[in-house]
């Protein structure tokens, strides 16, 4: 399904029983996989919804505060400290809730658990817009599968594979991902779609161009010419 949608953004039609017949004359089997796939919630709803969620680092133990809007699911990334309390958790939110209001997304629920680093200034930044927050019940990570999902991927294919030096080292590689999770990966959700839709589909091209991101853990995939615009306006990773 990965290449079928790499060559679906080349313009390029191929079924995916085509592929894996190709696979299995190369003797190529597919990537093993670890654990389950969350459920998703219902289509309707996910369409309104923001899931929240705190994540620890455990190398240095810096805790960076993610969300995730289900609709498409686009990872916004709010933050990286070693102490997420007050202002930190509030001001960032507030951002946010400004860009959404902004871009006119009808949202009307926040989900997040019960973690106490989620003060009530927090909630009423997203009350004030109307949206309703819902806590999670104890120890129930399947109820916040979205928020939970992006964090174990982002553990899988970049955290858990690289050394962190410090607070902005880990929030420029977090900002890194988070631009390839939004703009290149795709989402078996939404049909193999990115969740931005930023990456038009383009006319067959000779020539395929291979970026590496994140030193060479994670590959995009560019016709030729089109690596150096693509990645205008990215962070630089030191």
């Amino acid at each position: 399904m990965r290449i079928q949608s790499e060559l679906r953004k080349r313009s390029i039609g191929i079924s995916a029983s085509s592929i894996r017949r190709i696979l299995r004359q190369h003797r190529l089997g597919p990537v093993p996989r670890g654990g389950p796939i969350w459920s998703q919630f219902s289509r309707p709803q996910a369409h309104g919804v923001l899931a929240t969620d705190f994540s620890t680092v455990d190398t240095v133990a810096l805790r960076q505060l993610p969300v995730i809007e289900l609709s498409t699911p686009e990872a916004h990334i709010l933050g990286v400290t070693d102490h997420p309390y007050g202002d930190f958790v509030t001001q960032p939110a507030s951002s946010l809730v400004a860009d959404l209001v902004d871009s006119r997304r009808s949202i009307t629920l926040l989900i997040q658990d019960r973690d106490t680093k989620f003060t009530a200034s927090f909630d009423e930044v997203f009350q004030s817009e109307g949206l309703r927050v819902i806590r999670t019940p104890d120890r129930s990570p399947r109820a916040n599968a979205y928020a939970e999902r992006w964090v174990r991927t982002v553990r899988t294919e970049c955290l858990d594979l690289m050394p962190i030096l410090g607070c902005g080292h880990l929030e420029r590689v977090r900002c890194r991902y988070g631009s390839h999770y939004n703009r290149q990966r795709p989402y078996r959700g939404i049909d193999l779609e990115v969740p931005t839709g930023g990456v038009a589909l383009t006319p067959l091209s000779h020539h395929i161009n291979c970026h590496d991101v994140l030193g060479d853990l994670i590959h995009e995939y560019y016709p030729g010419g089109c690596v150096a615009n693509s990645l205008q306006g990215l962070p630089a990773l030191i």
